[in-house]
């Protein structure tokens, strides 16, 4: 699935020569490691971690993708750095317009994996990068996965090992459900939390140096 942009300056060019950001000046909106270790697979080391502290539940009847990119958005907006950049994230797991939780409980990541298994679902990946101007860069990756059937044994065993606690939909793929996913087709890294190709594109847009 080809990833779309979103917002007011989703195909910005660079900054001129000379007027690029200093290396340091980006904060990461999220506590996630996840996000953190991403990012590091561009060369980018955030100067500070500061998790947004905004109400993430969805508005009624709102939909999957636009609930992600209103994430992303507003975290991104509500961290204040003076003189730097703030990137933020979110990640979405659908089935068709349904949200799925984070499994915060063992009950909550067995029914998110029993309406997932045999089935194919969408992952919406949000990424927005606020400049010290307020001028703000948005860009969003879609990715459809199938797990394959899984077994009550199967899903005993993947409850047992704990990783699906705090994740979106019940599961992370960076881990041991990855061999429960028969297919998918986007991006790898979208699903995981932060999508590097539209990340760079967006950081390489806002004058970031990167190869």
């Amino acid at each position: 699935m080809a990833p779309d942009d979103a917002g007011s300056q989703g195909d910005a060019s660079p900054l001129p020569e000379g007027a690029s950001p200093r290396p340091n000046s980006l904060v990461l909106a999220s506590a996630s490691p996840r996000r953190r270790e991403l990012l590091a697979r561009l060369g980018i080391a955030p100067c500070r971690v500061a998790p947004a502290a905004i109400d993430e539940s969805p508005s009624r009847a709102e939909l999957p993708r636009d609930y992600a990119r209103r994430m992303a958005r507003e975290k991104a907006l509500a961290v204040q750095e003076p003189g730097a950049h703030v990137l933020a994230g979110d990640t979405v797991v659908a089935v068709g317009r349904r949200i799925l939780p984070k499994a915060e409980d063992e009950a909550t990541a067995r029914a998110c994996l029993v309406l997932l298994s045999g089935r194919r679902h969408r992952v919406f990946s949000a990424v927005a990068l606020a400049a010290p101007d307020g001028t703000l860069r948005e860009k969003m990756s879609e990715t459809q996965l199938r797990f394959k059937r899984l077994s009550e044994e199967e899903i005993r065993a993947y409850l047992a090992g704990g990783e699906w606690h705090g994740k979106a939909g019940g599961y992370a793929i960076q881990g041991s459900a990855e061999g429960l996913i028969e297919w998918l087709e986007g991006s790898h890294s979208g699903v995981v939390g932060l999508p590097l190709f539209e990340t760079r594109a967006l950081l390489r847009a806002a004058g970031f140096a990167i190869g």
